[in-house]
């Protein structure tokens, strides 16, 4: 996330420090609880198996204000802070709220309680961490990850983040946002660059020391 949201932030001349300095502090708030997030959980292994929708959304949000507060007290900049209340903005925690609906349906949901409690992004690095985080989540998440899938991914991340009004108040603009888009695709082609295929029953080379053979 750090990588992808730095780079973007050179590509539109914003705060590159800001950007990786935040990135690495945004979700210190799961660690509070780390085994309730999906990047922590072994396989079969998940606590929210047994919880209520509401409530796993409720502990979900928790770790922005939590992060928050943890950052304040260990005296990290404002602007750190700022970014922990920000890069979720208002959005939705989707997959608890779908679920939800799933089991009472849509007009019985109270859908506020899925909702972070913002404010949406009020910088262009704020908009960019934002991006960042819901890319790097979506594009791990998936089983493809070759440059066109990457690509596909990266526009509904962003349509959406768009569409739903999340960027209004970041002064990101739409030159901005290509600029961001073509410098995520970027760092994760580096990422997911096309691997060698070696043809049947020949096996790479041992690798190295310090290569990657």
């Amino acid at each position: 996330i750090a990588n992808l949201a730095e780079a973007a932030a050179d590509a539109i001349g914003g705060d590159v420090l800001l950007m990786r300095v935040a990135a690495y502090y945004h979700d210190v708030g799961k660690s509070l609880r780390p085994y309730f997030f999906i990047e922590n959980q072994m396989i079969g292994q998940n606590p929210h198996d047994g919880l209520d929708p509401y409530d796993s959304a409720r502990i979900v949000i928790s770790h922005i204000a939590e992060g928050a507060d943890l950052a304040a007290s260990h005296g990290l900049p404002q602007a750190v802070v700022d970014a922990i209340w920000q890069h979720h903005g208002t959005s939705r925690v989707e997959y608890f709220y779908r679920l939800a609906v799933d089991r009472q349906g849509e007009g019985e949901v109270d859908e506020a309680a899925f909702r972070y409690p913002g404010p949406r992004p009020r910088s262009r690095e704020m908009a960019i961490l934002m991006l960042a985080d819901a890319a790097e989540a979506a594009v791990r998440a998936s089983s493809m990850q070759s440059p066109p899938d990457v690509d596909g991914v990266l526009e509904r991340i962003f349509q959406h983040r768009l569409g739903s009004g999340q960027l209004d108040d970041s002064d990101l603009t739409l030159r901005d946002l290509q600029r961001v888009r073509q410098a995520f695709v970027a760092v994760f082609r580096r990422m997911y660059h096309p691997r060698i295929q070696y043809p049947a029953g020949i096996e790479p080379a041992p690798a190295r020391p310090g290569g990657e053979g």
